[in-house]
């Protein structure tokens, strides 16, 4: 084999390997992300057999709001229960959860629960802070039957695919928990913000020296180049509205990179028509000279 044929075969096994080491990666970034994010997690169980074990979802994080919603349902242990492993409740229980809202539920003898939805507050954290921003909720729960307070224990969820949910559990008191959970973005909205910031930059850049190129040559108005920088400066706005979770304008995204793209391109636009517009002037008055 020629050292030319050697030299592409080499080029496509390299490229070959590189497409594999990329999905490969690709892979194991979204296994571990789904290992890692809306799982169910125990909190705070209790170690007596007479208990009630509050399976909490946390669903609709919506950071505009600061708020979301936590649908709790109760499921009984010990002689709370009908039969062991049965959701029936054998007894009435009263749970009540705190938020930024109160709601209480009463099981029924023979019956399941109902499940109890949540409002809670998002705190500590500023949504212009986007990709960055993280908040915090709390929410208590208490259970009490006829004879008093029952022990309550957690086992906390997330659906919402994007935010990632960290809660701890606080026993309270008898027959009261405390969650405390600390919210971020998930990991695909971290890679696609840095994608997208990237991306802005680059394509900025390349107009810059697009624009450049065409003011030191001096070849007047070049009508394909200009169509698409100004295709470039309209497309990055349907880019950055894309973002996932619709950041408001004026979070950290566009400070760091929407708007300093977008006066890029503006600007290289501008200076490429005029200086093509007096290049075609100058053009136009020698041709009329000779």
């Amino acid at each position: 084999m020629s050292p030319f044929g050697r030299l592409r075969h080499n080029r496509f096994a390299l490229l070959t390997l590189l497409l594999l080491v990329l999905v490969g990666a690709g892979l194991a970034l979204y296994f571990n992300e789904r290992d890692t994010r809306q799982q169910t997690r125990e909190l705070s169980l209790p170690t007596v057999a007479d208990w009630v074990e509050l399976d909490i979802t946390a669903q609709d994080i919506d950071s505009s709001t600061q708020q979301l919603t936590l649908y709790v349902t109760a499921v009984p242990h010990g002689a709370l229960a009908e039969a062991t492993d049965s959701p029936v409740f054998a007894k009435q229980v009263e749970i009540t959860a705190e938020s930024a809202a109160t709601g209480s539920v009463k099981t029924v003898p023979g019956r399941g629960a109902n499940p109890l939805p949540v409002q809670a507050v998002l705190y500590d954290g500023t949504e212009t802070d986007y990709p960055f921003d993280r908040y915090r909720f709390s929410a208590a729960f208490t259970a009490n039957d006829a004879d008093g307070a029952v022990p309550v224990g957690l086992v906390f969820g997330d659906t919402d695919p994007f935010f990632f949910v960290r809660p701890t559990s606080t026993p309270a008191a008898a027959g009261s928990t405390f969650l405390d959970a600390k919210v971020t973005r998930a990991r695909s909205t971290f890679i696609l913000a840095y994608f997208m910031m990237a991306a802005m930059w680059a394509l900025a850049l390349a107009v810059m020296a697009g624009a450049e190129v065409l003011y030191r040559s001096r070849q007047g108005l070049v009508w394909p180049s200009l169509g698409w920088m100004a295709a470039t400066l309209f497309a990055l706005v349907g880019m950055r509205n894309a973002a996932p979770g619709s950041p408001p304008i004026g979070s950290l995204i566009d400070y760091v990179a929407f708007f300093w793209a977008e006066a890029i391109i503006a600007t290289s636009l501008v200076v490429t028509v005029v200086t093509g517009f007096r290049v075609e002037g100058r053009k136009r008055r020698e041709a009329l000279l000779t």
